[in-house]
């Protein structure tokens, strides 16, 4: 009879859909998978009141280090990971659910630092990136030439920090947004670019400067996000992929990004002082 894993303590900050949807998995399936909860922090307290048992809520986050996590998960804001992730690491094993943060290149050299130096893993999942892991191999190979990822959703889903869609109405169609560095745009869309952060993260040689992206706003699709990848490799070496994610209109994350993120979760056993795509 297989052995049950180690049990890992979680702490879950944030309480948005994908937090929620966490809370729950671990409630229900973790057990079973070694995985109990921590603690659960939200701006607002008061959502939990109803999902979260009391003893579970954490009402400071500044009293995360009392709740003795092993993993912190990280599913709110970019902000967070700013003021928190390198004590989070102090401490935890940290799963970074907003990696748009590790364009900033101080906080993205800050967090490695920590990581290697208090032996911890910064994790960053592979959300919506279909072939994370072999863009990875082909990096680490130092074959990788060119990285190109275009996202396209609906614009009720896209929550920017410049007023670039105030006068979008229904029909009009595609619109590109933003196209350029992934570093440059993330900034500009830190909500709704993970999958371009975690794209520079597998092609790391490239970099949040060197991989290209591209935001659309596109007015057709008001049942599923898109995202393209474009790999460039050497000798002519080319793959290109199309993930079509069911969404409903107004959502940041599509649905099966979800599960995703759940998988890349389970990976999270420690992988001692690096960051690891998950």
């Amino acid at each position: 009879m297989a052995q049950k894993p180690a049990t890992i303590q979680i702490g879950i900050v944030g309480f948005g859909h994908l937090g929620h949807f966490l809370v729950e998995k671990i409630q229900k399936d973790g057990p079973d998978m070694g995985l109990n909860l921590a603690f659960v922090w939200n701006r607002n307290s008061e959502k939990l009141k109803d999902s979260v048992p009391a003893e579970l809520i954490l009402h400071s986050l500044q009293e995360f280090p009392q709740r003795g996590a092993d993993l912190i998960v990280e599913v709110c804001h970019p902000q967070i990971v700013k003021d928190f992730g390198a004590q989070f690491l102090s401490r935890s094993h940290f799963l970074v659910g907003s990696p748009s943060a590790l364009s900033d290149p101080d906080l993205n050299q800050q967090l490695r630092h920590a990581a290697k130096h208090y032996g911890r893993t910064l994790y960053v999942p592979s959300g919506a990136l279909w072939g994370g892991p072999d863009i990875q191999k082909l990096n680490d190979c130092g074959t990788l030439t060119a990285l190109t990822v275009r996202m396209s959703k609906h614009p009720s889903c896209l929550r920017l920090s410049k007023d670039l869609l105030s006068d979008w109405s229904e029909g009009e169609g595609r619109r590109v947004l933003l196209s350029g560095p992934v570093a440059d745009i993330c900034p500009i869309a830190p909500n709704n670019v993970n999958t371009m952060a975690a794209a520079a993260i597998a092609g790391s040689t490239l970099g949040f400067t060197g991989v290209r992206g591209e935001l659309v706003s596109d007015t057709a699709l008001t049942d599923y996000h898109v995202v393209e990848v474009e790999v460039t490799g050497v000798d002519g070496f080319t793959v290109k992929t199309v993930r079509r994610n069911p969404a409903k209109i107004g959502a940041v994350t599509g649905n099966a990004t979800y599960n995703s993120f759940w998988s890349s979760l389970l990976l999270c056993r420690g992988h001692g002082g690096r960051v690891y795509l998950c």
